[in-house]
């Protein structure tokens, strides 16, 4: 018998970066700072995630891009490979991502692709417990409670 099944998520949405929280909104900082350490001239897309240990520490991250496509790395793999190395006991708690298309931030928020989405859940089922994204562009930010909502039926 055929069923057919939806799914959703739900979202907290800011209007501007004011709104959230000041250690959300540092987050947010953080990232944009890291998207324009970017590597990124072939798309000239610069994207930087910043990430909140349980200690309260931020670390970053950006994309690096490489001629021999795709062997370049995302902003989002690379601040939560940072963490991992350098601080494995610490775990991530949120992690937040912007974007700037030159030298102006995105209107709309980015979201992570599908491979930093899967490598976001395996830090979730490493860890144990869920992290909190932070989307942010300069209209909206959006915070969403776990990348379960971005990727329901991930690999495990």
């Amino acid at each position: 018998m055929q069923k057919t099944n939806i799914i959703s998520f739900s979202f907290t949405e800011y209007a501007n970066l004011e709104e959230l929280e000041s250690p959300d909104r540092d987050l947010v900082l953080s990232a944009r700072a890291a998207a324009l350490k970017a590597y990124a001239p072939y798309s000239k897309f610069r994207v930087g995630a910043a990430v909140r240990l349980e200690s309260g520490r931020i670390v970053s991250g950006a994309n690096v891009e490489n001629a021999a496509f795709p062997s370049g790395i995302c902003a989002e793999r690379s601040a939560l490979a940072y963490s991992v190395s350098n601080f494995p006991e610490d775990h991530p708690v949120a992690i937040a991502i912007a974007a700037f298309s030159g030298e102006t931030l995105t209107k709309d928020q980015v979201s992570p692709c599908g491979s930093c989405r899967q490598v976001i859940a395996e830090e979730e089922m490493r860890i144990g417990k869920e992290i909190r994204l932070i989307l942010s562009g300069s209209a909206k930010t959006l915070v969403i409670g776990s990348i379960s909502s971005l990727l329901p039926l991930q690999f495990e």
